[in-house]
């Protein structure tokens, strides 16, 4: 007995024991109401923020200087928050002084810019804001019959200090609390006065950013080595340089109810087609969400399906290749915070291309492009296939080699289906484990995976020699698909080849790859069918295959955008060479 009260003691429960943790009395029993009504609690900024709702004003600036400053201390919860800095001082203005306060976030401004170019010139005196009189400004003077009409504005205290005190190049006048806190959020300062119902949102960024650095991912040699960074204006003004044109329009949409991301929307005004980039402007303006981080969330809000895992919208982090696909008539978004930006609509043979393809002679190009189609065959079927053939058709394999396989697999324990799994799920994992390690073990880990373990389980009699072979060339053949998320999906689908090859041989994967093309002949990106131009067939143009042409024939853009303008370039574009008669 007193054996089984020990264990009991040890390991058992008593409920009656247990006990809630509660903050006092009171908020016990505000608890035990807030359950019975099934009302939640409110706290007090709660109750505050609903009383400026009640009042019908909750959005709009109130004239009250005293009622700005508690909402604004309410909203940011000054009390509790270190980095938000609110400033209060007299503003000089025609030797008269207005109460003032400055809003901003310590670590998001340059406080040289506050200091210098609006603090000093609201506060101290000077020519612009000290001189005695009401003389009124006269804004324009004409003479007409010998008879001078001017023009006087009576003194406005918003435009003087806009137009007279003010020397910062970006200055703007807002209305709603909603658009100053976007602003003061963002790395702006806002600057309220008293008995104003507007408050001037200024642009004193000053926050670190990492600088341009070379591309990682998408690598060329004789391409610009520039790539996209954290913030987007920088990613705008690099697309800008490229372009050089007034027609890039760059429209900002504001996604997520509380992050409010910033997204750019850029395209060519004379050539993208509008219902283009009405329909990608109305997707990004039709998001519901809390919060947006990055590009690779947005292209899962916006695509056309989600059900497979074939990427339908192009993400890249070159201006060169976003302003080559810019000049097609494409629509490309850019995501504040995230160093990749969206292209769309995309195509298959988007994603077996690379940015190498433009800096190289067509020959070059086209060879590359044979290699890069060929390794997604390999990717896609050879693993499938090998298993199908040793299973199922092993009058296809020459009689020397069928012997040295049998030879090969006497001493392996394990069906062929168990060997190639493991050694395909083993590289897998040497992969993404070279990825998370530091750089300097990467490679360390790459080699020590691929031959130590690859001989030491074929030593074991765990696997097959050949099947080693097989593994090797497909995971090298996968490094070669350019695109990270479309070579992501043919890794996947691999594996489903594999289970079809080793279930019913050649058929198995003659009824997989029927299931896949149909997979990919109904999926469409923003409005154009994936496997355009194959299927469907389009008209044949130059800009318009997987293989291209000598630079010089490149005459029209691809047809399945319907540009404004059909040629990209004169039907002679060397005149050089060939003049005209």
């Amino acid at each position: 007995m007193k054996i089984k009260e020990f264990l009991k003691s040890m390991f058992l429960v008593d409920p009656s024991n247990s006990y809630d943790f509660t903050l006092g009395d009171d908020s016990l029993y505000e608890s035990d109401i807030q359950q019975s009504t099934n009302v939640p609690r409110k706290s007090a900024n709660d109750e505050k923020e609903e009383a400026y709702e009640s009042a019908g004003e909750e959005k709009k600036i109130f004239p009250s200087l005293d009622v700005n400053l508690e909402y604004v201390q309410v909203k940011y919860n000054t009390m509790i928050n270190s980095d938000i800095v609110v400033r209060e001082f007299l503003v000089t203005a025609r030797n008269k002084q207005y109460r003032a306060f400055l809003l901003f976030i310590d670590g998001m401004v340059d406080t040289n810019l506050i200091n210098n170019y609006v603090l000093k010139p609201l506060m101290l005196k000077n020519s612009a804001n000290s001189f005695d009189g009401n003389q009124d400004h006269v804004i324009s003077e004409a003479v007409t019959n010998n008879i001078t009409v001017r023009k006087v504005k009576k003194f406005d205290i918003v435009e003087y200090i806009t137009n007279s005190l003010f020397p910062q190049n970006d200055v703007k006048k807002k209305t709603d609390f909603s658009d100053i806190f976007a602003g003061v959020n963002s790395g702006n300062c806002a600057l309220f006065i008293d008995t104003l119902t507007i408050a001037f949102d200024i642009d004193v960024k000053g926050f670190k950013q990492r600088s341009i650095d070379t591309p990682n991912n998408e690598v060329v040699i004789r391409g610009p080595q520039e790539a996209f960074v954290e913030s987007i204006r920088t990613n705008t003004s690099l697309i800008r340089r490229i372009v050089n044109s007034e027609n890039l329009i760059i429209e900002n949409i504001s996604i997520g109810k509380i992050s409010k991301t910033n997204c750019a929307v850029c395209y060519l005004s004379n050539i993208a087609n509008n219902d283009l980039v009405a329909e990608v402007k109305y997707r990004l303006n039709n998001l519901s969400v809390d919060s947006l981080l990055s590009s690779g969330q947005l292209e899962q809000l916006i695509e056309e399906t989600n059900k497979y895992s074939v990427p339908q919208i192009l993400a890249t982090e070159r201006p060169d290749k976003a302003t080559k696909y810019l000049f097609e008539g494409r629509v490309i978004v850019l995501v504040n915070g995230n160093p990749y930006c969206l292209i769309m609509p995309a195509t298959l043979i988007d994603f077996v291309s690379s940015p190498e393809d433009t800096n190289l002679k067509f020959q070059f190009a086209n060879f590359l492009k044979f290699l890069r189609l060929l390794a997604l065959f390999i990717t896609l079927l050879l693993p499938g296939l090998y298993i199908a053939i040793t299973n199922f058709h092993q009058e296809l394999i020459p009689t020397e080699l069928l012997f040295s396989l049998i030879a090969s697999r006497e001493n392996v324990p394990f069906p062929i289906i168990f060997e190639i799994l493991t050694m395909e799920i083993s590289f897998e994992l040497i992969r993404e484990a070279g990825l998370r390690v530091p750089s300097p073990l990467g490679s360390t880990i790459g080699i020590v995976g691929a031959l130590v373990l690859g001989q030491a389980a074929v030593s074991a009699s765990i696997v097959s020699p050949i099947l080693i072979i097989i593994v090797a060339i497909t995971g090298i053949a996968s490094f070669a698909i350019p695109d990270f998320a479309f070579g992501f999906h043919i890794r996947i689908y691999r594996f489903i080849f594999i289970l079809f090859g080793y279930v019913a041989g050649f058929l198995g994967i003659g009824i997989g790859g029927f299931v896949y093309l149909c997979i990919l002949c109904n999926l469409k990106s923003f409005g154009v069918p994936y496997l355009v131009p194959f299927a469907p067939v389009t008209n044949s143009r130059e800009g318009n295959s997987y293989y291209i042409s000598p630079i010089w024939k490149r005459e029209k853009r691809p047809d399945f955008l319907n540009a404004k303008k059909e040629n990209s370039q004169k039907h002679i574009s060397m005149e050089w060479k060939y003049r005209k008669e």
